[in-house]
């Protein structure tokens, strides 16, 4: 699987340009790297996140769907929607969309754990479902930014066959540690790969530290990027995580009737 992470540095508030920025980039990766999956990054349509979200938040994510639908339909590539803000009866959501090289939208995923020390949970109503899909006959998850934290949450997509778990995030410095910790974490504990793309640049409270980076599933860094707007582009080899598996079995070894 041939993934592909667009690490944007995302205008606070201003959707109009980052649509235009999102339709740019994936058509500069396309036409460059021709990937099989692409990864957008947290709250791109207007970052993470304003006071008010009334107005720039998506309405049912119309407008994200049109454009990731006609995007992954003309390139046949499947698109991983990193997540925006939107609305839905009334409530506000941080929202991932998935979709497959057809253009149809074959998963849609609200963010679960809300970032209760920036208010998120104020602002934003809390999904209630997985993030599991299959992607070209290869399972895969997606969990947004603070979601990465929650390791049962990780673990019960693995206990489902994941074998490449997303993560678009808004991760902000001081936190640059945590989240290279993390990212390698939860892959080696669920031996599968890790995806991470985050955004860069900053607005007038936070500035996001960047560094999204493919991680394999004994924890190694495939690629990492630094703190500017760039791309990467990464072959994953899933037929090594057969072998890693049997190598080391933390999924036979578990020991599930004592973990109450």
């Amino acid at each position: 699987m041939k993934v592909s992470g667009i690490q944007l540095d995302v205008m606070y508030n201003q959707p109009k340009e980052n649509f235009e920025k999102v339709h740019s980039s994936i058509n500069q990766l396309m036409e460059k790297e021709k990937p099989d999956v692409i990864l957008l990054p947290e709250m791109w349509n207007v970052s993470f996140f304003p006071d008010e979200l009334e107005g720039v938040a998506d309405y049912e994510g119309t407008e994200t769907r049109a454009l990731l639908s006609r995007l992954a339909k003309e390139h046949a590539v499947n698109i991983v929607g990193g997540s925006v803000a939107t609305k839905y009866d009334g409530h506000f959501y941080n929202t991932s969309y998935i979709y497959n090289r057809e253009g149809q939208l074959v998963h849609t995923y609200h963010k679960v754990h809300l970032f209760s020390p920036a208010d998120e949970h104020e602002k934003f109503k809390r999904g209630d479902h997985l993030g599991l899909v299959e992607m070209d006959g290869v399972k895969v998850g997606i969990a947004t930014c603070y979601d990465l934290r929650f390791v049962e949450w990780i673990r019960l997509m693995a206990l489902k066959g994941m074998e490449v778990l997303f993560v678009p995030a808004a991760w902000p410095h001081p936190r640059l540690q945590v989240w290279q910790t993390l990212l390698k974490a939860r892959a080696i504990e669920n031996q599968i790969y890790v995806v991470g793309v985050n955004t860069c640049g900053a607005t007038d409270d936070l500035k996001f530290c960047g560094h999204s980076a493919v991680i394999s599933p004994l924890g190694k860094v495939i690629t990492e990027l630094n703190e500017s707007e760039e791309t990467f582009t990464e072959n994953l080899d899933l037929s090594k995580l057969k072998g890693i598996r049997k190598d080391i079995g933390v999924f036979k070894d578990r020991r599930p009737e004592l973990y109450h």
